[in-house]
């Protein structure tokens, strides 16, 4: 989507001017993707419209493959307004414009298998799912297990203000993934399922389940594969998880919107570089502060090196972490990472 930030606080009705920028789950995470160094190619719609060429200029500009990007002449690109405030108050609003757009007509016969072919990793998002009965189809059947898939990862993703079917609907898609996301707030809002062991218990098929707990950290669910450097859909686990808690380090927020996508991106990088699991979840809550820290949904990761050397601290030196805004703008000496 287009996405239009607010020129200060306040209420909708109260903002005068709104920035201009990009937003979506999917490529927000291609986007961070592509930007740590990783081919990435985005699938979507977008309308024939100065809006589409704008996100497809953009989502391009961060070094992503758009060639599977298709042009909806009949149907506009989806816009959204947002207030400055945390998703989590009550006072945060947001306006979406996605009913009737053209990523909202994305069905399982009009994205192309070619585009999908030869990925290591999927990644889909729940919201997709909430478009339409047409782009939940499409969820369905690529969610669905089957022999020769990429690995597919599943960020939840419940949005209450989009959703019209039964949430349960979003625990069906969870189970058909190899990797999954869910905050523990949000489990418990759609599904009713509280803590994070109710929430394994009620997705045990998933190879991978990282439950984020906010400020906290997160907590990843795994099941050891045969080659667990290589992570390839369909390969056999064995029997019983293996538990692994990464607290997040403290961070000086300037916006949660985009942070949970980053997270995913963070992760899944660290997947596809074979790194073990705790290192995925500290670079996915590096990742996260990179966005966290700034006031869109994008952020700029830290280079790959620095992030690497905050992530192999040990548990003492990671539990002072303290990250500002500005924190990625250079490959940093260890020293100049603020701690407290």
């Amino acid at each position: 989507m287009v996405t239009f930030l607010p020129s200060r606080p306040g209420r909708l009705a109260d903002v005068p001017s709104f920035a201009r920028t990009i937003g979506g789950a999917e490529s927000n995470v291609a986007c961070a993707l592509a930007a740590a160094g990783h081919a990435v190619k985005w699938v979507s719609r977008v309308g024939a419209d100065g809006f589409g060429d704008h996100l497809i200029a953009a989502v391009a500009a961060y070094g992503v493959d758009t060639s599977g990007v298709r042009r909806d002449a009949n149907r506009p690109t989806g816009i959204y307004f947002r207030t400055a405030t945390d998703r989590a108050t009550d006072a945060h609003e947001v306006l979406y414009y996605r009913a009737g757009s053209a990523a909202s007509a994305m069905s399982p016969t009009n994205v192309p298998h070619e585009d999908l072919d030869g990925a290591r990793v999927l990644h889909l998002s729940g919201i997709t799912a909430a478009l339409s009965p047409e782009c939940l189809g499409l969820m369905r059947v690529l969610t669905a297990r089957r022999a020769g898939r990429p690995l597919v990862s599943f960020d939840v993703n419940h949005r209450p203000g989009l959703w019209r079917e039964d949430p349960a609907v979003l625990l069906d898609l969870a189970r058909g993934a190899d990797v999954v996301f869910v905050g523990e707030d949000e489990a418990e809002e759609a599904w009713g399922l509280r803590g994070a062991a109710a929430i394994r218990s009620a997705l045990p098929e998933p190879a991978v389940l990282v439950v984020k707990q906010g400020a906290r950290g997160a907590l990843a669910y795994t099941r050891p594969a045969r080659n667990p450097a290589a992570f390839e859909a369909g390969e056999a686990g064995h029997p019983g998880d293996t538990v692994t808690h990464v607290p997040a380090p403290r961070v000086d927020v300037v916006a949660a919107v985009g942070a949970g996508d980053a997270f995913a991106a963070g992760f899944l990088s660290a997947t596809l570089r074979g790194l073990p699991v705790e290192a995925r979840l500290r670079h996915g809550h590096l990742t996260a502060a990179a966005t966290l820290t700034v006031a869109g949904d994008l952020g700029t990761p830290p280079p790959t090196a620095y992030a690497d050397r905050l992530a192999a601290l040990d548990d003492e030196r990671w539990g002072t972490l303290h990250l500002g805004p500005g924190w990625t703008a250079a490959d940093q000496a260890m020293e100049e990472v603020r701690t407290s």
